[in-house]
């Protein structure tokens, strides 16, 4: 289990998650701080199956003056999505959720394809998750690999070069976050 944490500018927050990555799955619970345009707290579990696809994503998230809650489940055998077990028809091709603001949601297509370490672009629909109301929504992503551990994110016209690890995780995600740890004893050494 490797602990990161992410300085959100974009929200004005953070991010720190508690991640188990393998051969081909990843699983991770994390909670989120966002001060930005108003404060909210989320915490989130995530699993994916084999091959880094979202099996389900659980996410809380507290407003002053509301709290959301959502149960994003991809049944690989059908293809369909359901969220608060109401389906998403339109999701039937998308592999991966995507947390907004958060940069832990960027690692399952990397890994899946190599991205941060081979040539390659590759589109994709993802079940993107608008906080802090959690409503979800299509994303069109396109992620090309740079160089090592360097891949290019589009999303209409917003483009980002992010840096990520060995490991398949982001590093920094320009004009949004910025890894402060690499786990939990780099912050118990500093």
């Amino acid at each position: 289990m490797r602990t990161l944490t992410w300085r959100v500018t974009e929200s004005g927050g953070y991010e720190t998650s508690w991640i188990t990555l393998d051969a081909t799955t990843l699983t991770a619970h994390g909670r989120i701080f966002g001060a930005l345009p108003d404060p909210y707290w989320i915490a989130y579990e995530l699993e994916t199956d084999e091959n880094w696809t979202t099996r389900r994503m659980t996410v809380t998230s507290d407003t002053e003056t509301s709290t959301h809650h959502l149960d994003l489940r991809r049944d690989a055998s059908t293809h369909t999505w359901t969220a608060n077990g109401t389906a998403l028809p339109w999701a039937t091709e998308a592999l991966d959720c995507d947390l907004g603001l958060s940069p832990l949601t960027n690692t399952m297509p990397v890994l899946r394809h190599d991205l941060h370490r081979a040539p390659g672009t590759h589109d994709f629909l993802m079940a993107w998750i608008r906080v802090p109301d959690l409503t979800v929504v299509p994303s069109l992503q396109t992620y090309t690999h740079l160089s090592s551990n360097r891949v290019r994110y589009t999303s209409n016209t917003f483009r980002s070069d992010l840096t990520y690890d060995e490991a398949g995780l982001v590093v920094t995600y320009p004009g949004m976050a910025h890894r402060l740890t690499d786990d939990a004893t780099d912050l118990r050494e500093r």
